[in-house]
């Protein structure tokens, strides 16, 4: 099986083209596994498979390092414009990509000239994200009225403040200071499986710099701390703008990058812009 190693912001993924190769759906979870693994296998924060799709130009099929299944990223989402147009899957600049059902658009800035094609490739992509979900039970999250913003959590003991955001994914933001510092690799996990969260958080840890930059660290659900998070990324502009501590577009720092979030508050949509690269590409 042929395979491209990308990553966006040092969020990687191990990327399949399901046009060519054929995995069944039953296989996935182990092979995604045994993939991501960073001592014996490729290594990566999961595997997606770029496939057919009717009702869109492309489908991201994502996959968490352990096998479980993902709605939506936002780092991979570039990842899979700058493939499909640097492969020759497509010669738009403008494409549609559906994941778990939800359709998202992404405007590709190509630069550079290859001599044989004149194409170019990808450097960074822009994609609308949609519109963030705030009602509880949709995020999902236990809680009660119709939004969790500013509210206390009771983690390992300690209390917290998290307002929660779903992008099509759920997230838990936490304002907080010296993030750098803080041992996710102890809190992370019990954020994760809280049993707040029907179907586990995905949780941001936040420094505001000023009200048009921060800092941020993530645990993901299934994976653990990544370099970056695109979906937690427009979490974070949105439980900002909600606490009164950001404007309405922001830089957000992160371990490997910085990603560009903006949310038009009159369409109520979220634009994400940031790179894409290819790492290496390979057969296992």
């Amino acid at each position: 099986m042929k395979f491209t190693k990308m990553q966006g912001c040092g969020n990687d993924y191990v990327y399949v083209n399901g046009f060519e190769e054929r995995v069944s759906d039953s296989e996935k979870p182990e092979l995604v596994r045994r993939l991501s693994d960073r001592h014996f296998g490729i290594g990566g924060d999961g595997v997606i498979f770029i496939n057919p799709a009717a009702e869109a130009d492309f489908e991201m099929e994502m996959y968490n390092a352990d096998g479980s299944r993902s709605e939506m990223c936002g780092n991979g989402i570039r990842c899979v414009g700058k493939f499909v147009y640097d492969k020759g899957l497509t010669d738009k600049r403008r494409i549609s990509v559906v994941s778990a059902g939800k359709i998202k658009y992404l405007d590709l800035t190509v630069e550079g000239t290859d001599g044989s094609t004149g194409r170019g490739e990808v450097a960074r992509v822009r994609v609308n994200m949609g519109s963030p979900i705030l009602e509880p039970a949709l995020i999902p999250v236990e809680a009660a009225g119709d939004r969790v913003v500013d509210e206390p959590i009771l983690v390992g003991g300690r209390e917290y403040r998290m307002t929660c955001v779903s992008m099509g994914n759920p997230h838990a933001v936490v304002f907080s200071e010296h993030v750098a510092q803080m041992p996710l690799e102890q809190i992370g996990p019990l954020f994760e499986g809280h049993e707040r969260f029907p179907n586990r958080i995905n949780t941001e840890f936040v420094e505001i710099r000023d009200r048009k930059n921060c800092f941020m660290r993530v645990w993901e659900r299934g994976t653990g701390e990544t370099f970056a998070c695109g979906t937690g990324c427009c979490a974070v502009l949105v439980a900002g703008v909600l606490n009164g501590l950001t404007d309405n577009a922001i830089t957000v720092k992160l371990l490997g990058g910085e990603l560009f979030i903006e949310w038009d508050r009159e369409e109520n949509l979220i634009y994400m812009t940031g790179p894409a690269v290819t790492v290496f590409e390979g057969e296992v």
